[in-house]
């Protein structure tokens, strides 16, 4: 749209210089000549809170570099705007099953939002480094907590499972060090790391520590991220429930035998091997071994509950549509 106007624009000069040329500077004169207004583009910024809360521990965001660090990050979700937005849809499938399992083992509610900036709430996510799953552990991090992690499953993908883990996780490093905005920071850094630098730098705060940007950034992507998921609309977006991800329906059944042929296996269930993968993403080859006494779950998708239906979609969060 701007560049066709400038064209007009600079179309109507060569048209008026060419009737001076001419000789008709009189109704050269009468013909309007405008320069195309620029199109509006909404920069605005978004209102930085004084101080937030993160587990309970209030955070003070009012002294300089609090406040440009949750500036940079707020910032970062209002203007990437398709991860943002599918933050939110994802969030209406994943955010009840994570709440729950947070709740179940006594774990701070808001470390969904540290899910949230590990994965973009996509249980598929995986990093170049090799960090998989909705808490994006390493696979030897994630054998440590109980998962499978092989060539034929790897529970890192797995969405209850991998939550579990990462309450384990996150447990043990608020047993250290009693302070659950540390235990935030470990999980990116490492509990070493950030043992040290609380150690060497002589402060109790992870906030305050002085650490590489990565590690730096963290706690304020998981405010903002809070901050995002608290109202959409405040960064700009304008969901409707319909917009939203709805959980999918499924029965299970409970495997205690190797199956060989896994696409086999799902035409039989009445449903495709595409489809077994997607309700089941830690299964990773075409065959299932189990060895033992070893059980495995398998969800298959109910066929009519696959079908979007606007009208019984319900958000799982009032405040993120704007019906």
């Amino acid at each position: 749209m701007e560049l066709t106007k400038r064209i007009l624009y600079h179309t109507s000069l060569a048209f008026l210089l060419l009737l001076f040329l001419c000789g008709d500077a009189s109704f050269a004169a009468q013909v309007p000549l405008e320069e195309p207004e620029a199109e509006e583009s909404d920069y605005s910024c978004l209102d930085i809170p004084a101080k937030m809360t993160f587990c309970g521990e209030e955070i003070d965001l009012t002294r300089f570099d609090r406040r440009e660090r949750m500036d940079r990050e707020l910032l970062a979700f209002r203007y990437m705007h398709s991860t943002s937005v599918q933050i939110i849809k994802r969030a209406n499938r994943y955010f009840p099953v994570v709440e729950r399992i947070l709740a179940e083992n006594n774990v701070p509610d808001d470390f969904k939002y540290l899910m949230t900036i590990e994965s973009n709430v996509s249980p598929l996510a995986r990093s170049v480094a090799g960090a998989a799953g909705l808490w994006q552990f390493m696979p030897d991090t994630g054998r440590e907590f109980g998962l499978t992690v092989n060539n034929h499953v790897d529970e890192r993908y797995h969405v209850e499972k991998s939550t579990r883990a990462a309450c384990k996780y996150l447990k043990r490093a608020y047993a250290n060090y009693k302070n659950w905005t540390s235990v935030a920071a470990a999980y990116n850094a490492g509990q070493g790391r950030i043992s040290r630098a609380h150690e060497s730098q002589y402060e109790e705060d992870a906030l305050d520590l002085h650490l590489v940007e990565e590690t730096a950034r963290y706690v304020y992507r998981i405010l903002a991220a809070k901050r995002l998921l608290a109202r959409p609309q405040a960064f700009g977006f304008r969901l409707r429930a319909s917009d939203l991800y709805p959980p999918i329906p499924y029965r299970e059944i409970k495997v205690s035998r190797s199956i060989e042929n896994l696409p086999r296996f799902a035409k039989q269930q009445g449903t495709s091997y595409a489809l077994l993968r997607s309700l089941n993403p830690w299964i990773r080859s075409q065959s299932l071994p189990i060895h033992g006494n070893g059980t495995y779950v398998l969800r298959i998708p109910d066929p009519e509950g696959m079908r979007y239906n606007p009208r019984l979609l319900r958000p799982h969060n009032p405040d993120w549509v704007v019906e």
